[in-house]
């Protein structure tokens, strides 16, 4: 699943509209819209403020190699 339909499927199962996710992440509306849109290219710290309003976190691993 990619970042954009993440946010997009996130959101709808909180019932938020862009704006107000927007506006409680503390990021601008064509941000959030750019992103779903998959037009953004968001900052680590961008995408961390929206998930933390969607109720999310990102997790870091290793990647494994063959």
């Amino acid at each position: 699943m990619t970042l954009k339909d993440t946010f997009k499927e996130r959101r709808a199962q909180l019932k938020i509209s862009q704006s107000d996710l927007a506006e409680m992440a503390d990021v601008s509306l064509a941000t959030v819209k750019d992103i779903e849109r998959g037009k953004g290219n968001p900052s680590i710290q961008t995408v961390e403020k929206i998930l933390s309003v969607l109720g999310m976190e990102i997790k870091y691993q290793l990647r494994q190699t063959v």
